[in-house]
């Protein structure tokens, strides 16, 4: 099968594509024959060594976690040979997405609902589960509630704003001008762009930030959210300094990292197959146009998602 590796950390050049076997499957697993896969900023820090590299002993690495596909053998009573899947496969682990073939835990995924194509599931992984597991488990957002999301157009953004709607929450998103018509088309009820003013000028009384940007962004957030309320990072540490402006509004301040959960995944198969939700891919490359992939995220400003097609 053709797959991707990474022998050294670095630039994207060092991804190589090459042949290796198709991988073997284990009790509880399935194997999908893959149709599309998702591309994240953290596929980007674990190729330079940072993000879940930590996590990873191999050293000839696949790198990717998100994958749609089709079942093509099963040792798992939840899924048959020809089911339609999709999920976030052994995050923070060796997940091996960037191949034809992937080995996959049956208890990571979730039917594709069939109004739902491979790229538009493919997408809805990582960055959904990210987004549903902050509005949900680490943060319960309840009807009213006045939420703030950063980099609303992107990946986790985009899904964040949707998913904190249907769960009744005011939302209020940042992002350039050039993407205010999608973010309001999401369900924001407001939008700031964030190159013509500073939101902690145009906003407050948050009970709720989402702050997919820098420690920076975190800080700056704090002015804006209202005694008692919360704030998650997922992209930058929570710094003594933020801890400090927070512990003074008695706020609640931390860094979270999204785990591996079919159930989660049904959820999201639920949402998507309701309507609740959609996907947006921005644009879809070859496999063996990968290290453009890397470069398109690292260059910021994706709106959506990502896709690779093997």
């Amino acid at each position: 099968m053709k797959a991707i590796i990474l022998n050294d950390f670095g630039p994207a050049t060092n991804l190589q594509l090459t042949d290796l076997s198709i991988p073997t499957i284990t009790n509880d697993e399935v194997l999908i024959k893959v149709n599309s896969i998702s591309i994240n900023p953290v596929d980007i820090k674990t190729r330079e060594g940072k993000g879940a590299a930590g996590g990873i002993k191999e050293r000839s690495i696949i790198l990717g976690w998100d994958v749609a596909g089709e079942v093509t053998e099963s040792n798992s009573s939840l899924f048959s040979k020809g089911d339609q899947v999709f999920g976030m496969v052994n995050f923070p682990g060796h997940g091996k997405a960037y191949a034809e073939y992937v080995a996959a835990p049956a208890s990571q995924l979730a039917l594709i609902p069939v109004n739902t194509g491979f790229d538009e599931a493919a997408a809805a992984t990582l960055a959904a589960l990210t987004a549903w597991q902050n509005l949900t488990e680490h943060y319960h957002v309840k009807e009213g509630q006045r939420v703030l999301i950063h980099a609303g157009s992107g990946g986790v953004g985009h899904y964040a704003i949707q998913m904190a709607k249907h769960l009744g929450a005011y939302v209020i998103a940042t992002s350039s001008s050039d993407n205010k018509r999608f973010i309001l088309s999401l369900g924001a009820d407001e939008h700031i762009d964030y190159k013509a003013v500073n939101f902690e000028d145009e906003v407050s009384d948050i009970d709720f930030v989402l702050n997919t940007q820098s420690s920076d962004i975190g800080e700056r957030s704090i002015g804006v959210i209202k005694n008692g309320g919360t704030i998650i990072s997922i992209a930058s540490a929570i710094t003594d300094s933020i801890k400090e402006k927070a512990q003074a509004k008695s706020i609640k301040a931390s860094q979270t990292m999204v785990k591996s959960s079919g159930k989660d995944m049904q959820e999201i198969a639920d949402l998507l197959e309701s309507g609740k939700i959609v996907s947006c891919v921005s644009t879809v490359f070859a496999l063996e146009d990968i290290q453009k992939a890397h470069e398109q995220i690292t260059a910021g400003h994706t709106v959506g998602k990502l896709i690779v097609k093997p």
